[in-house]
């Protein structure tokens, strides 16, 4: 399970758990899984599973924090996602008195197993976290093998929003084009990295044969007719075909333990031959 950590140092434990902090919604979720909740004293934003979480102070969006925010719950520890920020306020929190450790993110297998095992070095639980990481490699393992039969690849476009007929998409690096790829799909938009608007040309150039959006709920979400009105998008693959997959956000982008479901329901959301699997 941790092949990937043979040159990789993990974090020393915290010396007081008493009031930890935590930001990043996966490794909230690392820290109940180890069921090492009784630490935790605040959360952000992006921290609402399981549900009890959610009940706990919030810190504010991870990657729009206060110092002052974060230090006003008088941490003793503070477990942090990389990618937390912004940057000024990560660097206050690394000079302040209160231990800080941060979680590096890939957006792979290995990097899921690595969040569980420095989570649970952090908090001083390597054997529990051992063998969480070992159920959910199995699991993730267990998830990626349904899609060995699939001989040709849906071409995916993951869309993060559409505001005023601008489409800003996701290329390589990102969450979504992890999951993608652990779904046995193809980023349809691979030719840059992070997120951009991405023009009318290159979304025809594209041709994916599904739309991936994570549902946020309410007004937030652009409807179906609002996706498949756009010129670009109309004329593709997916939108001829109306394919349009929508999965809740930190489920499908978490990164976490319940990944291995994600990649299940996208698989099948993509691949008609696996929904009975």
């Amino acid at each position: 399970v941790t092949a990937w950590a043979a040159d990789e140092a993990l974090p020393e434990p915290f010396e007081d758990l008493s009031r930890l902090v935590v930001i990043g919604g996966s490794l909230t979720e690392i820290v109940y899984a180890l069921g090492e909740e009784k630490h935790l004293v605040a959360r952000d934003s992006t921290s609402t599973v399981p549900s009890e979480a959610a009940k706990l102070p919030d810190i504010g969006y991870m990657r729009q924090l206060s110092p002052e925010g974060v230090l006003s719950v008088a941490p003793t520890a503070i477990l942090a996602l990389e990618g937390s920020g912004p940057p000024e306020t990560m660097d206050v929190l690394s000079r302040a008195s209160v231990p800080l450790t941060v979680v590096p993110e890939t957006y792979d297998r290995a990097g899921i197993l690595r969040k569980i095992c420095f989570v649970g070095a952090a908090l001083g639980q390597d054997a529990k976290a051992e063998e969480l990481a070992a159920e959910v490699a199995q699991d993730i393992d267990a998830a990626r093998s349904l899609i060995d039969g699939v001989a040709a690849r849906k071409r995916v476009l993951f869309i993060l929003s559409l505001q005023g007929g601008r489409i800003l998409a996701s290329g390589t690096g990102t969450a979504a084009d992890g999951i993608i790829r652990m779904a046995g799909g193809v980023n349809a938009m691979d030719a840059f990295t992070g997120y951009k608007q991405v023009s009318d040309e290159a979304v025809t150039q594209a041709r994916p044969d599904v739309i991936l959006m994570m549902s946020r709920g309410g007004d937030l979400d652009a409807a179906d007719a609002e996706l498949l009105a756009n010129p670009a998008l109309a004329g593709t693959p997916a939108g001829q075909n109306r394919a349009i997959v929508r999965m809740e956000g930190s489920y499908l982008l978490g990164f976490g333990p319940r990944t291995a479901g994600a990649i299940r329901d996208l698989s099948r959301a993509l691949y008609e031959s696996l929904a009975a699997n």
